[in-house]
C-alpha cells in the first residue's frame, strides 16, 4: 500500500467475510486529521523491520553442524562414526591385519582348518560385513549432503544480510557526500562575497 507495490502473501477466507479496504488516499486523509497516528505507523513498520533483522541475524549466526546434530537421531550418529571409522587408516591397517592372521592360521592348519582354501567362510563374512556397511556409508553421505545444503542456506542468509547492510551504508555515504557538497557551496558563496555583500572580483 506505501510502496504501491503487489502484496506478497495470500489469504484463503474459510467463511463469509468482510474485507475492508485501505488505500494511500486513506491514510493520508487520516494523517491530515490525526498527525500522531503517523508516529504509531512508524512503530509499528520499526517494529517489523527490526523483527526481520533479528530472524535474518538468528539464521545468519546459527552453525549447520549444530542444527544438524540437535536433530539427529541415534541411529544417524552411529552411521557417522561407523563411515568415519570406516575411511581411516585405522581401519584399513587393523582390517588388513585381521585379513593376514586370518588367512595365515588357516593355512598353517591345512586340512583341519575351520576355513581352508579358498576361505569361503572368510568371502561370507566379507559380503556380509560390504552389504551392511554400504547403507551406513550413504546414510551419513545423505547427512553430510544435508548439513552442505544448510550451509548453502545460512551462507545465502549472510550474503542478504550483507547487500543489505552496505546498500544501507552506500545510502548514508551518498547522504554525507550531498550534505558536504552543501556545505562547500555555501563556503564557496560565503568567500566569493565582499564584507557588503558584494562579489569580489
Amino acid at each position: 500500500m506505501l510502496e504501491q507495490t503487489p502484496h506478497q502473501t495470500n489469504a484463503v477466507a474459510m467463511e463469509e467475510t468482510t474485507c475492508i479496504e485501505v488505500d494511500r488516499s486513506d491514510i493520508a486523509v487520516l494523517l491530515e486529521r490525526k498527525p500522531l497516528a503517523g508516529m504509531d505507523m512508524l512503530t509499528v513498520l520499526g517494529r517489523q523491520f527490526h523483527a526481520s533483522q533479528q530472524l535474518v541475524r538468528l539464521r545468519a549466526m546459527r552453525n549447520p553442524n549444530d542444527v544438524i546434530e540437535k536433530d539427529a537421531t541415534f541411529g544417524e550418529r552411529i552411521a557417522d562414526h561407523v563411515a568415519g571409522f570406516g575411511g581411516s587408516w585405522t581401519f584399513i591397517l587393523t582390517f588388513l591385519a585381521a585379513l593376514v592372521v586370518y588367512s595365515s592360521l588357516s593355512l598353517l592348519r591345512g586340512n583341519k582348518s575351520w576355513d581352508p582354501y579358498p576361505f569361503i567362510l572368510l568371502n561370507l563374512f566379507l559380503s556380509m560385513l560390504a552389504a551392511i556397511q554400504a547403507p551406513v556409508i550413504m546414510m551419513s553421505q545423505n547427512r553430510q549432503d544435508t548439513k552442505d545444503r544448510l550451509r548453502g542456506e545460512l551462507d545465502y542468509d549472510v550474503n542478504r544480510r550483507s547487500e543489505s547492510e552496505i546498500q544501507g551504508l552506500a545510502r548514508k555515504l551518498n547522504a554525507l557526500d550531498d550534505k558536504l557538497s552543501d556545505i562547500h557551496n555555501h563556503l564557496h558563496r560565503g568567500m566569493s562575497a565582499g564584507p557588503t555583500g558584494e562579489t569580489v572580483r
